[in-house]
């Protein structure tokens, strides 16, 4: 005789259960974006200055979003400086800064154990999620009874509108819920889907986690780095595993509607997985807008020099090289009166000259096509490297 256990009454959406029906093309297009997309984050080639800065980017947004959603109130300023290690706040907010460091002490482990594990992924487990929830808790004031990284013994009521999952029935939902995160139902037999697969993994393990909320307290935070461990082990590439956090911050309110949404719905997980797959697609995109821009900024400034490399390096072409990188910087035409006051460098080299020399600059850089000049203004040719690219229409704003 089969024994009932009381989630199946209380909780029949948790189901373990996910179809993705082949006519959803919308779906399958953003996550076919989704793949192309992080292979080309993958491949692309950076300066070692520029990849670590836009990791320390990514890295404060994505653990300030996963605190923030929780009502932490750090800024991304001061997270950015707890990342750089140089926050230093008054022992009233210090609690504010544990919430954070633990979270970032916890993506920057895994971040170096996860590149060690040849192979990808580590097998998820009770014992993992237990880890997280202890590591995210860490000397935090609690609850009377609530323990880091123990299962909670009793009910507890999520924002006055959810209640989770029966305490009795946490340790089986658990162990059930990593047992088919491990399954087939996300292991492409395909490579070329390992991503797309990822990516669902990732929302579904957070959302389950979510519904079941085992632990007495941290249980959303526990969820979030759950869905990096899951990004960054199967290949998303490291400032991306944090865009699914960034994205739950930046749309709070739709956050909790989507995850209200599903389990009123009896478990259906597909507007949910829509909803998260394109706040991914979005942020992934401006990833590689921002990468592009320093690529391209980087084969600007390599065909400037390569354009007076063959010139004598004497004082008036070192001015000019310097012109033509200060007018890139204000990416826009610029009036030729405040050509002198472009850097605190032009200013003493133009501030004995007078306005000949600085025509003289011009004229010459016009002519080497470094610049434009219209009507009194002056801007830096870097479109010229834009050889594939659409021409964008010329304005003099």
């Amino acid at each position: 005789m089969m024994t009932t256990m009381k989630y199946e009454t209380t909780h029949p959406w948790l189901t373990f259960s996910l179809r993705l029906p082949p006519e959803d093309y919308r779906l399958w297009l953003l996550l076919g974006e989704v793949s192309s997309k992080v292979q080309h984050l993958t491949g692309v080639p950076l300066r070692p200055d520029v990849a670590a800065d836009l990791h320390r980017v990514y890295l404060a947004k994505g653990v300030l979003a996963t605190t923030a959603i929780e009502g932490n109130t750090l800024s991304e300023t001061q997270v950015r400086r707890l990342v750089d290690g140089k926050l230093d706040l008054p022992k009233s907010q210090q609690y504010l800064q544990q919430e954070v460091q633990n979270i970032l002490d916890v993506c920057n482990r895994e971040a170096r154990e996860l590149t060690r594990v040849e192979g990808g992924d580590r097998k998820l487990c009770r014992t993992l999620i237990e880890q997280y929830n202890r590591d995210v808790l860490k000397g935090l004031e609690l609850s009377e009874g609530t323990v880091p990284g123990k299962l909670r013994p009793h009910s507890v009521l999520v924002g006055n509108v959810y209640r989770g999952a029966p305490a009795e029935d946490c340790e089986f939902l658990l162990e059930k819920l990593c047992t088919w995160l491990n399954s087939d139902d996300f292991s492409p037999a395909e490579e070329e889907f390992r991503i797309p697969f990822a990516l669902i993994k990732a929302i579904v393990a957070h959302v389950y986690l979510a519904w079941i909320h085992p632990f007495g307290d941290g249980n959303g935070r526990t969820a979030r780095l759950l869905e990096f461990h899951i990004l960054f082990a199967n290949g998303i590439p490291l400032p991306a595993a944090h865009l699914l956090s960034d994205h739950y911050n930046l749309t709070r309110v739709g956050y909790y509607r989507e995850l209200a949404r599903a389990s009123a719905s009896g478990g259906d997980l597909l507007p949910f997985i829509r909803y998260a797959v394109r706040g991914f697609l979005d942020g992934i995109r401006e990833q590689i807008g921002r990468i592009r821009e320093q690529q391209m900024r980087v084969a600007w400034e390599n065909y400037v020099y390569d354009r007076f490399r063959d010139a004598k390096n004497s004082p008036a072409q070192k001015r000019r090289r310097d012109l033509v990188f200060a007018l890139t910087d204000r990416s826009g035409w610029v009036d030729v009166t405040d050509i002198p006051l472009l850097t605190p460098k032009l200013a003493r080299e133009y501030a004995t000259a007078g306005e000949r020399m600085v025509q003289r600059d011009l004229n010459a850089l016009a002519k080497m096509e470094l610049i434009s000049r219209r009507h009194g203004k002056a801007r830096a040719n870097q479109h010229v490297i834009e050889a594939f690219l659409p021409r964008r229409v010329e304005t003099s704003k």
